[in-house]
């Protein structure tokens, strides 16, 4: 893991001063190749440290994995992830090109709402139990998607007056695939929000089957250069 302070001491100052529009990287997580292509990890409220676990496992997989805090993206209008996919693509370890996002709760609805119009920096977009009550308007938003989306959620999640429900996330599925957009929705019964591992609500049978399908989704998205 390395420190993007350690790295980027002026940048990160800057950084500091522009907080309500620019959001710091946390921490890289190399590959074990040394260098990969990049995905942008978005953490959930709770913070960073909490998704630290998973981003190491996306590293793992080869992949330089670069964490942000989500909840810091909320009400910048988009500006704060654009920002955070700019500065993960000149991560010590990142190869060049677009990138993928894998975001949580907040950064996954931040992610899935905003990256998802960029096809110019970003190939797609995995999100987990994100946060999707704020979108009134799905068919507009799905109209303006423009790359593949895999979404997961869980049938008990009602965190936050029901931000994350699966319910919102069958009804922004159902009109992706009615306009014919590359969208995967994948439901876990027992499962509630934040289910991942080190989440409040782990859920080993749901962590897994998730983890699996992102690592085979990014496979896709970020094909070996």
């Amino acid at each position: 893991m390395i420190s993007f302070r350690r790295f980027f001491p002026v940048l990160a100052g800057l950084a500091v001063l522009a907080a309500s529009t620019v959001v710091c990287a946390q921490q890289e997580f190399p590959p074990p190749s040394g260098k990969g292509r990049v995905v942008v990890v978005a953490s959930g409220l709770s913070g960073p440290p909490h998704y630290a676990k998973v981003a190491r496992d996306i590293a793992a997989l080869g992949y330089d994995a670069v964490l942000f805090d989500g909840s810091a993206m909320e009400h910048t209008h988009g500006e704060a992830v654009h920002a955070a996919i700019l500065q993960a693509q000149q991560m010590p370890h990142a190869l060049p090109g677009k990138v993928a996002l894998v975001g949580f709760s907040a950064g996954g609805g931040e992610s899935l709402y905003y990256a998802t119009q960029w096809p110019d920096l970003v190939t797609g977009v995995i999100v987990w139990y994100p946060a999707t009550s704020f979108i009134k308007n799905v068919p507009g938003f799905i109209d303006r998607l423009q790359m593949p989306v895999l979404m997961f959620a869980g049938e008990k999640d009602h965190y936050r007056d029901n931000c994350c429900a699966a319910d919102n996330a069958r009804a922004i599925a159902a009109a992706a695939k009615a306009a014919g957009k590359p969208f995967e929705l994948y439901t876990y019964p027992k499962a509630e929000h934040d289910f991942v591992r080190d989440g409040q609500h782990y859920n080993a049978e749901a962590d897994a089957d998730a983890f699996q399908k992102t690592a085979d989704e990014l496979k896709q998205l970020l094909p070996s250069q």
